[in-house]
Parts: structure tokens; C-alpha cells; sequence
């Protein structure tokens, strides 16, 4: 079955179950964020949870990993540059911010 999400903007076709990694792998997305520290481009790494490199923000709601959360439809979901901790913030200080930075490069550094 069918459904639709909105990337940064655009809507976009995914398949119910898919992860939002998935999704925006499908559409040639290969990195959707840029590391604080470095200014490197992240993505999917791990594909497990641990590496925090897929962050996104999924109706609001910053810090979300991207290869962990399962795409329903009608889900907003918009690019971060970093994880709350990359700012030096806790999680909690974080949870207000709502900006939803955006990354619309494909460059990855391994």
C-alpha cells in the first residue's frame, strides 16, 4: 500500500512500512544533514539506530532517526544540520527548537 509524506517541502510516494532512511534512499537522497563540528555531510551509516548520522526533523519533532522511524502517511519531515548535542544542548533544550534547518546536498565523506 501506498502512502504520502512530505520531504522538505515536496510530497513524495512511499511504501507503507518503510523507514524515512528508505524513503528518501528511494528518491536519491544520500545525505540530508551537515554535522555541526565538521560541516561534513550525513546520512545513513549505521542503519541500526546507534551512529545518529540520519537525524531529521518528523513533524516538529528534532532528533529523529531517520533509519529507525517508520514513514506514516501524511508525515512532514524536514532536514536538520545537527543533532542537539552537535549545538552543545541537551536533548531537553533542544525539544523547543523547531527551525528545521535545511541540507539539500548529495556529498558524503566516508
Amino acid at each position: 500500500m501506498s502512502i504520502r509524506i512530505e520531504v522538505d517541502g515536496q510530497p513524495v510516494e512511499a511504501e507503507e512500512g518503510q523507514t524515512i532512511a528508505g524513503v528518501l534512499l528511494s528518491q536519491g537522497r544520500v545525505s540530508w544533514r551537515r554535522s555541526a563540528k565538521t560541516g561534513k555531510a550525513r546520512g545513513i551509516f549505521c542503519g541500526i539506530g546507534v551512529c545518529f548520522d540520519c537525524l531529521v526533523v518528523v513533524n516538529g519533532l528534532r532528533d529523529v532517526r531517520a533509519c529507525q522511524r517508520r514513514a506514516a502517511d501524511g508525515d512532514r519531515v524536514d532536514f536538520q544540520e545537527a543533532a542537539a548535542g552537535d549545538r552543545g544542548e541537551s536533548q531537553e533544550a533542544a525539544a523547543g527548537d523547531q527551525s528545521g534547518n535545511r541540507f539539500q546536498g548529495s556529498d558524503v565523506d566516508a
